[in-house]
Parts: structure tokens; sequence; C-alpha cells
């Protein structure tokens, strides 16, 4: 590609470039502010900018009452998840593989998280919240193991067969939402899994199966064969060579399509809202407010959506480095 050194053209692309950015954020923006305004401030017919921010849309959000000392338990809370954040920085430290040791801060996070309301009297949204949580994490987990295995196998194997599961994958990745719902519906019906987290998650893993199988499959290509080839001539078999030496070099690219995934699994309404009676994850929950007749609820709508939204961007601020490392590295031949 060409280099533009012309000032007046870069200027029109940084222009347009960042009323792109300024007409993808203002929607953020705006639904942020409303979330700190009364119901009459945010329903005024001149937009307010400048008032008196509160907490209260959040407070009757997550919580059904305040704790007798919120300053005490808000510290509590902060110092068990920053020392969980310590330990995972420093799991190279321990004397234990970091798989281990990431996964045991995990297993930590999650039930410091069930166990809040044993504690603090919490709303419903909290409960969605864990939905989101479970869901999401059993999608991921299912999704990129399997994908792992098959992109492996699918970017090492040249036969016809191949080619063959490769477009059976990419058709299956094409048909509608729609399609799947009735026949889950259906399974979870018959099953007793209706409204059950392991239906949302079976679910969700068969949509995002092909997405995966596909993109870690472009990963894998581009390692070339002579690596592990190497490792199993010095005696490792072609299972330990796969774990000990090409996920390593795969990590980027293995939390690339993580992310991808997460976003799926996080983001989707309408197979929840169909296959869940009570089970809501956090994007089905955000219309409950959404939809009320009641002015009060565009508060608590904004609020329910910035509290969504924000663990998305934190989890994406933290992986940010290996996003890009990912998708560069999948996208050039090397």
């Amino acid at each position: 590609m060409k280099r533009i050194d012309n000032r007046y053209a870069l200027g029109v692309i940084y222009l347009i470039l960042t009323l792109y950015a300024a007409f993808s954020v203002i929607p953020f923006f705006w639904t942020t502010i409303q979330s700190f305004k009364t119901p009459r401030q945010a329903n005024s017919r001149a937009p307010l900018f400048i008032f008196e921010p509160i907490l209260d849309n959040y407070t009757d959000l997550w919580l059904k009452s305040i704790p007798d000392d919120p300053m005490l338990a808000a510290i509590i809370l902060v110092a068990i998840f920053g020392l969980l954040v310590l330990v995972a920085i420093n799991a190279k430290r321990f004397p234990l593989p970091r798989g281990f040791v990431y996964l045991a801060v995990l297993l930590a996070g999650f039930f410091v998280l069930v166990q809040i309301p044993e504690f603090i009297k919490t709303q419903t949204f909290y409960n969605y919240f864990l939905n989101t949580i479970i869901v999401t994490a059993g999608t991921i987990c299912i999704s990129i193991s399997i994908g792992c295995l098959a992109g492996y196998g699918l970017a090492r194997y040249s036969g016809i067969a191949g080619v063959i599961v490769l477009v059976a994958a990419l058709g299956f990745r094409s048909l509608p939402g729609m399609s799947y719902i009735l026949p889950y519906w259906w399974f979870g019906q018959r099953s007793g899994l209706y409204d059950t987290h392991i239906l949302l998650i079976i679910t969700l893993v068969a949509i995002n199966q092909p997405f995966t199988i596909w993109m870690l499959r472009s990963f894998f290509m581009n390692i070339p064969k002579e690596i592990e080839e190497s490792a199993m001539v010095d005696g490792a078999n072609r299972l330990t060579a796969f774990i000990s030496v090409i996920i390593p070099i795969m990590w980027p690219g293995i939390i690339s399509t993580a992310l991808f995934t997460l976003l799926l699994a996080y983001s989707d309404f309408l197979l929840v809202r169909i296959l869940t009676q009570s089970n809501w994850t956090l994007t089905v929950a955000i219309s409950k407010y959404a939809a009320g007749e009641d002015p009060g609820h565009i508060t608590l709508a904004a609020a329910a959506a910035v509290s969504a939204a924000v663990p998305i961007i934190i989890v994406v601020f933290i992986f940010q480095g290996q996003l890009v490392k990912g998708l560069t590295s999948g996208a050039v031949k090397g």
C-alpha cells in the first residue's frame, strides 16, 4: 500500500475517522450521562449536560438495601480482587504451571462473586450478571478447546475430507440464528434442559464452533510444521508437542478467538430470550428496564446498559495487546 504524503488528503482522512469515532462513542457517552441523572432530568425536553450526578440508579439496580458500612464492603471487595489480579500477574513466580495459577484465580474470583449475596442483599440484576459469567465462560472454554484440536488437525491434514469439513462448517455458520432456535427449544423441552445454563452453552457453542475452527485453523497454518517435528524428534509425542510447543506460540491467536467468542456469547439476545424463562443474561435483562412504560425506567435502563458494557471494556483493555498481536499474526504468513 502506497503511503499518503499529501497533507490535505491526510487531513480529510483524519477528519473522517474523527467523525466516525465520535459517531460511535457519543451514544455510549450519552447513555453513561443518563445513568447518573434523576428520571426528571433524564426526561427533560432540553438535554442536560450540567447536573449533579447521583448513584441511586446503580444502587437500585444492583442492591436491595445498602450495607451498614458500604465503604468497608467496597474496600474488602477491591482488596480481594486486587489480590487475585496480583497473583495472576505474578503467576510465573509460583512453583506451578501458569495455567493452573490462572485457573485457580478464576475459580477463586467466581467463588467470591457467588458468595457476595450471602453478605449483601443484591437485586435480581446481580443474578443475571452471574448467569452471564457462567454462560460466557462455559461457551469460551468448550469452543476454544474443540476449536484448537479441530483447527490443528485441519491445518495439518491435507486430504479432501478436511476441505469437506471446512465447507460444511462454513455452511452451518452462514445459517440464520432462527434456524437454530426451534430445534434447540424442542431439545430443551424434551430433555428438561429448558431455562438452564447447559442448554444456552450447548446452543452458543454450536453456533460459534465453525467460526472458531476457521479462525484457529488460519493461525495454525502460519506455524511451520518443522517446529513440532523437531519436538517429536526429541522424544515428544504429537499431543505433548501440541500442548508444550504449539499452544504457547498460538497463545495470541487463541486470545483473539476467545475474545470474539466472548462477544458472541455475551451479547446474544434472541437465543437467550427464547431458550430461557428466568435465567437471563445481561443483554436480555436490559430489555426488562428499557421496555417499561414507567419514565423512571429510562435511568435504570441506562445504568443497566453501562453496567453490561463495562466488563467487556475491561476485558478488551486487558487483552488488547494479545488481540492486536493475534490478528496481525493471523493476517500474514510466517
